[in-house]
């Protein structure tokens, strides 16, 4: 059995991780911003599918309360 004993130096050389920091940080500007811009919208939307949800299980819930009073 052979082992291969490498060695493995990575280096950033600073230009290149000042410029990745300042991509990183337009991103991380442009997806905050547009989630507190569509916020509103984003939880009127989540709500209406949770009312949406809870309006079929309130359905199926008097149906069966239906069934059990026929009993």
């Amino acid at each position: 059995m052979a082992i291969l004993h490498m060695i493995i130096s990575a280096y950033i050389d600073p230009n290149t991780g000042g410029m990745l920091f300042q991509i990183l940080a337009v991103l991380f500007g442009v997806i905050s911003g547009a989630l507190l811009l569509f916020s509103g919208k984003i939880k009127g939307i989540y709500y209406r599918m949770r009312r949406r949800m809870r309006g079929s299980e309130d359905e199926s819930l008097e149906e069966s309360a239906d069934l059990e009073e026929e009993e």
